[in-house]
């Protein structure tokens, strides 16, 4: 099965590709340095910053006293 790199778009073979789903080692540690470069970032959940939010709104609050 052919596949594209996601990181250079070049048709590669996935299967026996020992760097897959990249064409190449350089393609795959580019990729790891984006995400230690925080250039990809996975979105947080909205409902879970307004938790946060709502903690240390609390703890803050409580410090105050």
């Amino acid at each position: 099965m052919m596949v594209k790199c996601p990181r250079c778009a070049k048709e590669v073979s996935y299967g026996g590709n020992p760097y897959r789903p990249f064409c190449s080692d350089r393609c795959k540690t580019a990729d790891l340095a984006a995400w230690a470069d925080e250039q990809y970032k996975i979105p947080e959940d909205k409902a879970k910053s307004d938790e946060i939010s709502y903690y240390n709104n609390i703890n803050q609050e409580e410090s105050e006293c």
